[in-house]
C-alpha cells in the first residue's frame, strides 16, 4: 500500500467526523441532550459494528486472550470517546462546526505531538522538533483566522 492511500482514507474520515458532528448537533438540539445523543449514536455505531465484525473477521480471539487484555484498555477508550463527543455535540451549535473542529483538531494534535514526544501508550516515540511547533503556532493562527471572520 503506498503512503497515498493512508493519507486519503485518513482525510476521509476527518471529513466523516465532521459530518458525524454535524449531524448528531443537531440531533442533540432536538433531544435537548447532548449525552442522549451520544448513547443514540454509540447505539448504532454499535449494532453497525456488530454487522461489520460478523461479515468480516474470520478468527475471535480465545478466552485467554481476552483475559490478558488489561482491564482499563476495556473502558478508558469509550470513557473518553463519549466525553469527547458528547461535548462536541455539545459545543458545536454554540461555537459553529468549523471553529468547534479546529479547535478540537487543535486538541488532538497537541495532545499527539506531546504523547508522541514522550512515548505514551506504549506508541513509538516521535521528538519533538522546531517544524513541529511552527505548524502548532501555525495552526494556531489558523484557528484564530477561522474564528474571527
Amino acid at each position: 500500500m503506498s503512503q497515498s492511500t493512508p493519507i486519503v482514507l485518513a482525510f476521509i474520515g476527518g471529513v466523516f467526523l465532521a459530518l458525524h458532528g454535524g449531524f448528531n448537533s443537531q440531533l442533540s438540539e432536538q433531544l435537548k441532550s447532548p449525552m442522549l445523543t451520544s448513547l443514540v449514536a454509540y447505539i448504532i455505531s454499535a449494532l453497525i459494528a456488530f454487522l461489520a465484525v460478523a461479515v468480516n473477521t474470520r478468527h475471535f480471539p480465545s478466552f485467554y486472550q481476552l483475559k490478558d487484555v488489561p482491564y482499563y484498555l476495556w473502558f478508558s477508550g469509550a470513557l473518553f470517546s463519549v466525553a469527547g463527543i458528547g461535548l462536541y455535540y455539545y459545543t458545536i451549535p454554540k461555537l459553529g462546526i468549523s471553529t468547534m473542529i479546529s479547535i478540537g483538531l487543535f486538541g488532538q494534535i497537541l495532545f499527539s505531538v506531546i504523547a508522541g514526544h514522550f512515548g505514551w501508550f506504549g506508541l513509538p516515540t516521535e521528538p519533538m522538533a522546531y517544524k513541529k511547533i511552527f505548524g502548532l503556532l501555525a495552526m494556531t493562527l489558523g484557528i484564530v483566522l477561522i474564528k474571527n471572520t
